[in-house]
């Protein structure tokens, strides 16, 4: 009896040691599953920072490019001129040479006083400054990368993760900086939980303020992780966070990113707004037209902020048309000229001479056509409210609208007669100057 009561109890303790090796053995599972994770998710931590430094690097070498073709153009713009007064000088003295070394010293007195004339404007036309290069050949650009390096190496753990109970709510999420990005006017940003989140989650809430700082507003609710937002302001810095949702409440906030659109807008004519007569090409970029008859085409761009500047360059001018450049809405009327209803503001012009129009009003005939070859500027200066035109980089008439506010698609209206072709992404040249006052 008492041999078998000391074996059920050493029974016991071997089933209870059996449970324990089993509970060891998920252990040892669950480590090195927990392991790979975790070793998962710092390649992904640490590509994230090499991809980040890639495009960093990109950039700096855009700077780079620039500040170079920057120095070569301000020496050829001084080599060329240079090298034209130097030939001009040449043969100047060349002929005064021959001119001292003839015999006939009437014929000489009668051009010496020309001569003299000649080689002190010459000389005159050699100012001062002008042996003198304009830029040095030395690049005035360090690279900081000390903090940097710093900051790689002591990254690091920041410390071991204590065990807490699972929240009820879900956690923040991560924004993926990786992934976040912008494009003309528009930012798409990525996210994701926090690794071995067991909260469940119903979806999530995107919000994003107004681009000059003022309050966020919801922009997505759902259950992707992966949202673009389209028709932003160009040239605006938008601040972005995003929260989950679950039956159990709605979690933090997770950090806020800074996305900047495009200071200038990359756009094409829209095949899908254009009138059934238009025929684009060139990726989108050039228009013609199969009728006889004005039909309009907008562009894929909405602009309500900035000031932005485009140029549509006449590839074909045949007949003497008339084809008409600006801006409009989206619900402009697109079988008839730009300008003729109250939904765009557009400038017309033929061989000879232009007008602006709007609500079929025509005011500022302007005397100066465009041909095969020119370039038609269209300024739209919505911190000025103002719209200007230029033909060939020389403003056309006053300034042709006030007061324009809103929001204006850049458009044209041509016919058959007429190919245009579209150019974008330009900055306002600074040879425009401001625009001048009606």
């Amino acid at each position: 009896a008492q041999l078998s009561q000391a074996l059920n109890g050493v029974s016991d303790k071997a089933k209870e040691a059996k449970e324990f090796l089993v509970q060891l053995k998920n252990i040892l599972q669950q480590i090195q599953e927990n392991g790979l994770d975790y070793e998962a998710c710092l390649v992904a931590q640490c590509d994230a920072l090499v991809e980040a430094l890639t495009r960093q690097k990109a950039k700096l070498l855009t700077k780079v490019t620039k500040e170079r073709e920057h120095k070569l153009k301000m020496v050829w713009d001084q080599i060329n001129p240079c090298t034209l007064k130097l030939r001009q000088s040449t043969g100047l003295m060349e002929y005064c040479l021959e001119v001292i070394k003839e015999n006939d010293p009437a014929g000489s007195l009668q051009i010496s006083d020309a001569l003299i004339k000649r080689v002190q404007v010459s000389q005159e036309q050699w100012v001062k400054g002008a042996l003198e290069p304009k830029v040095s050949a030395e690049f005035d650009l360090t690279l900081d990368s000390e903090p940097l390096l710093q900051a790689i190496h002591q990254l690091d753990f920041i410390q071991m993760k204590c065990r807490v109970p699972v929240p009820a709510v879900p956690p923040g999420p991560l924004l993926q900086l990786e992934k976040c990005c912008t494009r003309n006017n528009s930012v798409t940003l990525a996210w994701r939980l926090p690794p071995f989140t067991h909260s469940p989650v119903d979806g999530y809430i995107l919000e994003l303020d107004d681009g000059d700082g003022g309050q966020f507003r919801e922009v997505y609710v759902g259950k992707e992780t992966l949202c673009t937002i389209d028709g932003l302001h160009f040239n605006s810095t938008y601040n972005a966070r995003v929260k989950a949702f679950s039956s159990s409440g709605v979690g933090p906030y997770s950090k806020t990113v800074v996305l900047q659109t495009s200071d200038v807008a990359w756009f094409t004519f829209d095949p899908n707004s254009g009138h059934r007569d238009i025929i684009l090409s060139n990726d989108n970029q050039t228009a013609t037209c199969s009728s006889y008859d004005d039909r309009v085409v907008l562009g894929t761009a909405a602009f309500s902020k900035g000031v932005h500047y485009w140029e549509l360059h006449v590839d074909r001018y045949d007949n003497h048309p008339d084809p008409a450049f600006g801006v409009a809405r989206a619900s402009v009327v697109k079988d008839m000229m730009l300008g003729k209803d109250d939904k765009a503001w557009a400038m017309y012009v033929d061989n000879n001479r232009s007008w602006f129009m709007h609500c079929n009003s025509h005011t500022n005939r302007t005397e100066g056509g465009v041909c095969k070859g020119a370039t038609v500027g269209v300024l739209l200066d919505l911190t000025q409210h103002t719209l200007t035109f230029f033909i060939n980089g020389q403003q056309q008439g006053p300034t042709a609208f006030s007061h324009v506010d809103g929001v204006f698609m850049p458009a044209l209206s041509l016919n058959r007669n007429v190919q245009v072709t579209l150019h974008t992404g330009l900055d306002v040249p600074t040879h425009l100057g401001r625009p001048k006052l009606a």
